[in-house]
């Protein structure tokens, strides 16, 4: 080629970029630019969420938790909604305008979250910004010395994490921005479990117990010395800081109001939760009548089937004898999870039945970790990354076995389990076609909704045919009924905490320890739990409207496979699928 050839093509080349670049992009591309460069920006400023959507295998850090990070990333929200908002919906596909609908939803409660300071109190009653950090080990790869190394630096930076944390618990308990006190009780757990005086005992060490046979016999012992450095340098270090920070100055100091009323912006910080978790725009009054008839209707439905049982005495009675008779617990915590297994499997014998699509990732029954247990709740779906060697986890509290009552373990495990949660997260990550931020959200309303609605299928299933048994699901039902009465009540209505608690004990035959606990959540975590049965009456109002359009030709696993089709979305996005699903097939 000579040189006055390629300075013909070069030319030509820099004339065509130029074109490209002037070239105005589609919506289509416009949303695929601002969908790429937000889950970018997730990836880099939040390492955990890297590692825990399996696109890190090693991280060194845990991010940046201070004021002025948190303002970083709000400013760089904003320019990303307004960029989305920009682009004309009329021009995108369905599938697209599904993708900027819950793009916009995630960014708009990262601004207004901002706006109204509720990063300054990141605690509920059992979690906090602390309480995941043990479970990173199982989302990393330890294949090589190096693979040891980084997570050894990754345990060294737990004190400056930790300790930006306390800074801004500080600026909430300056501006009254804080958890209730009352629900803070016995949260020491989560914290001073890790601070401990050998380091081979902590949790955080358990990478260093095994090796892999790639890794040297020389490497191991100096990568043990150097983990268990790491961890009393680290870990314990950074723990210790923030324990006695919690213990001297934020638990004597928080706010000793319930209320999310009572917090600074509070009527409009508690709209705002609820117009997250419910996705729908409803007033914490009408969300509180329509618990009210929710619970009349299912303390109907109680009382017939206690008549059915034979049982003689009044409907408090009732309860008290489902409260201490022995033959309702397990005697072992092993006998708990047992019983947990076993109708986990009994339940996975029925999906194919009821589901045309499932998945491949498998799941396991685990008792809830000891440094949780004492305050969390009966049980729980811990999800995995599908790349990872980790399954999904159906975790069942065996603390206080006396509270873990048998006749309400298979309501909860087709919560939980399958064809809960397992399949719902575990089909949401094998869909194709949706950008990676889609597969790692969670929409509260359709996950917990669709988990509630679970519980009601499983009568269907076959299940339940215990009247106990059966009653435990009526429990669950009503309990999630109560929440819509008790979280309105307690955050807008100045309801107290033990009238919360005893309206829960009287409606429903939870143990009192639940009832109490429950009670703490739903007090810290303000709006949340309305989520689960405004969730629940929407997903079976539309297979309601759907058996009537279709008749005959309506198929239940088809229209299961269609509620899970898209992954999580928000209520308005799942009424228009199964809208568009009826007319199609007409």
């Amino acid at each position: 080629m000579s040189f006055s050839t390629r300075q013909f093509v070069g030319i030509s080349l820099a004339f065509f970029c130029l074109h490209l670049s002037l070239r105005a992009q589609t919506p289509s591309e416009q949303l695929r630019q601002v969908i790429d460069s937000t889950w970018a920006f997730e990836l880099r400023e939040h390492p955990l969420t890297a590692v825990f959507a399996g696109k890190k295998t090693q991280i060194e850090s845990l991010g940046s938790y201070t004021e002025a990070a948190i303002a970083r990333q709000t400013a760089f929200y904003r320019n990303q909604l307004a960029k989305l908002n920009a682009i004309p919906s009329v021009s995108l596909s369905g599938a697209e305008r599904v993708n900027a609908e819950l793009l916009r939803y995630t960014m708009q409660d990262d601004i207004e979250q901002y706006d109204l300071k509720g990063y300054l109190n990141p605690f509920t009653s059992d979690s906090g910004p602390h309480t995941s950090l043990p479970f990173i080990s199982n989302y990393l790869t330890f294949r090589t010395a190096a693979d040891y190394e980084s997570y050894i630096k990754l345990l060294y930076t737990f004190p400056a994490y930790l300790s930006d944390v306390v800074t801004l618990l500080r600026e909430g308990l300056r501006t009254g921005m804080t958890a209730p006190k009352i629900t803070l009780k016995g949260y020491e757990i989560t914290y001073r479990n890790h601070i401990v005086t050998d380091p081979t005992r902590s949790v955080f060490y358990g990478p260093f117990l095994h090796f892999p046979a790639s890794v040297s016999p020389e490497d191991q012992a100096r990568l043990q010395q150097a983990g268990q450095k790491a961890v009393m340098d680290g870990v314990v270090k950074g723990y210790t800081q923030f324990g006695a920070f919690m213990d001297t100055a934020y638990l004597p100091g928080a706010r000793s109001t319930l209320a999310a009323n009572a917090l600074p912006n509070g009527p409009a910080f508690y709209q705002q939760r609820i117009r997250y978790y419910t996705t729908l725009d409803l007033s914490a009054d009408a969300i509180h009548q329509l618990g009210l008839r929710e619970v009349a209707r299912i303390q109907a439905e109680m009382q017939a089937l206690i008549t059915k049982t034979g049982f003689k005495g009044s409907f408090q009675d009732f309860l008290k004898f489902l409260r201490t008779d022995p033959q309702f617990y397990a005697k072992t915590p092993v006998q708990l999870l047992k019983e947990a297994s076993f109708i986990a499997k009994q339940a996975d014998d029925k999906l194919p039945a009821f589901f045309g699509k499932l998945p491949r990732q498998p799941y396991g029954v685990a008792p809830v970790p000891d440094a949780l247990a004492p305050k969390y709740t009966s049980g729980r779906y811990v999800g995995a990354p599908i790349s990872s060697k980790t399954p999904g986890y159906y975790w069942v509290n065996t603390y206080n076995l006396a509270s873990r009552p048998l006749y309400t373990l298979e309501a909860l495990t087709l919560h939980e389990a399958v064809p809960g949660h397992h399949l719902q997260s575990a089909l949401s990550q094998e869909l194709t076609g949706l950008p990676d931020f889609r597969k790692r959200l969670y929409v509260d309303s359709f996950g917990e909704g669709w988990g509630l609605y679970c519980e009601w299928l499983g009568k269907e299933m076959g299940f339940y045919k215990d009247p106990y048994s059966d009653f435990g699901r009526l429990t669950f039902e009503m309990w999630r009924a109560c929440r819509l009465v008790v979280d309105t009540g307690v955050h807008t209505k100045g309801w107290t905490r033990q009238q919360v608690i005893d309206y829960l004990s009287s409606h429903t035959a939870l143990s009192i320890h639940d009832c109490t606990t429950e009670t703490d959540r739903y007090i810290s975590w303000p709006g949340q739990a309305l989520a689960y049965k405004i969730g629940e009456l929407k997903i079976k109002e539309l297979r309601q409207k759907a058996q009537k359009a279709l008749g005959d030709k309506f198929d239940v696993r088809v229209f299961h496979d269609l509620i899970l089709s898209q992954g999580t979305v928000t209520m308005p996005i799942l009424q228009r699928i199964v809208d568009e699903y009826i007319q199609a097939a007409h």
